[in-house]
């Protein structure tokens, strides 16, 4: 886990998350909506910094970016946890996974592994 950052202390521990419109006022030991932000000890932490659940290299037609440097490559990566709760989401498995199973998931992929794999 990693300190976040966009976060306000608020009195007796509880933090207030800044980063989405949920502005969530958080616990210590609880989460926000997204399931992947907690309240450590007065401090937010992000529970999904260097993991991924899903990585991959597609076309660049196949994303929603119409247009945008035709026959090229996207690279792609995933962490569990969001803020939304979109009926008809894709990825809602990976998305709200926190939600249903209480708990984060990944396989480690550091900053570093992320530009290496992307160049």
């Amino acid at each position: 886990m990693k300190q976040a950052r966009y976060w306000i202390s608020l009195e007796g521990g509880t933090i207030q998350c800044v980063l989405c419109p949920h502005r969530c006022t958080i616990r210590d030991g609880t989460t926000g909506v997204c399931g992947v932000r907690k309240n450590e000890g007065g401090a937010l932490v992000s529970s999904v910094w260097g993991l991924s659940v899903a990585a991959s290299v597609d076309p660049i037609e196949k994303k929603p970016l119409y247009h945008l440097m035709p026959g090229s490559l996207s690279f792609s990566i995933a962490t569990v946890g969001c803020n939304m709760r979109c009926a008809f989401c894709q990825n809602s498995d990976i998305s709200q996974y926190p939600a249903h199973a209480g708990c984060v998931a990944g396989e480690t992929l550091p900053p570093e592994q992320v530009v290496e794999a992307a160049l």
